[in-house]
């Protein structure tokens, strides 16, 4: 890169040449926007904690079920308001100084695919908003009053979830990490690595815990059929 193009390089993201016009610096630190995501997050995680604690069906969940219970509440937060965000205004949040703008210019610093509205993404994010929020918040629902189609739906969202972090992470390896500084300790491992793994890791052992429950409902329903025929 020569010296006159770096001089007129005025953001954060990789690669280092990546035209944004309209860029403009954050006003927040970093602090202030991790901090408000993860304190809404543990709020979140609480008041489902609380709320899956009653009785609402009659029958008790299990701890396990409360911290999926919880994960799906943090889901339907991330994926209606957050990234609901990007979808809606992803062709100004390079410039514009709202929370959340900023917050995706913050995370952009780890995949500049954000802050250039890569089609991936904006297809991808929007997707996501759209079914998985609603659908997260569903499932909690479900649950709580006991309805029969909750591990269908859990399965669903796990599914899709999984899926999309796939393909986010196997679209960027074919793009060789060009969107962030590879390696770095915050913007790659943090920011682009772990905040995204999360949602490889869990749904899949999601998917684990649907395909049992479910494989053993239809297993008991087989069950019935065959003492029903032989009778």
């Amino acid at each position: 890169m020569s010296k006159m193009a770096a001089e007129h390089i005025s953001h954060p993201y990789w690669p280092r040449d990546l035209h944004i016009p309209s860029y403009i610096e954050n006003e927040r630190s970093m602090f202030e926007i991790v901090t408000f995501l993860f304190s809404v997050s543990g709020l979140l995680v609480l008041l489902a904690w609380t709320l899956t604690g009653c009785c609402v069906s009659g029958e008790r969940l299990s701890s396990w079920r409360r911290l999926a219970l919880c994960w799906f509440t943090v889901c339907g937060f991330i994926h209606g308001v957050i990234e609901g965000w990007f979808s809606l205004y992803y062709s100004i949040i390079p410039g514009d100084q709202s929370f959340l703008s900023q917050l995706w210019k913050e995370y952009s610093k780890g995949d500049s695919r954000y802050v250039i509205a890569d089609n991936f993404t904006v297809c991808m994010e929007t997707v996501t908003a759209c079914l998985w929020g609603p659908f997260s918040l569903w499932i909690v629902v479900a649950f709580l009053y006991n309805r029969p189609y909750r591990f269908v739906l859990q399965l669903i969202v796990s599914l899709g979830q999984l899926y999309g972090a796939v393909l986010y992470f196997y679209t960027e390896h074919r793009d060789g990490y060009m969107h962030s500084e590879y390696g770095h300790p915050i913007y790659f491992w943090f920011y682009f690595v772990f905040m995204n793994v999360l949602w490889i890791v869990i749904p899949f052992i999601l998917i684990v815990d649907s395909w049992c429950q479910l494989s053993s409902s239809q297993a008991s329903a087989d069950q019935r059929v065959r003492k029903h025929k032989s009778k």
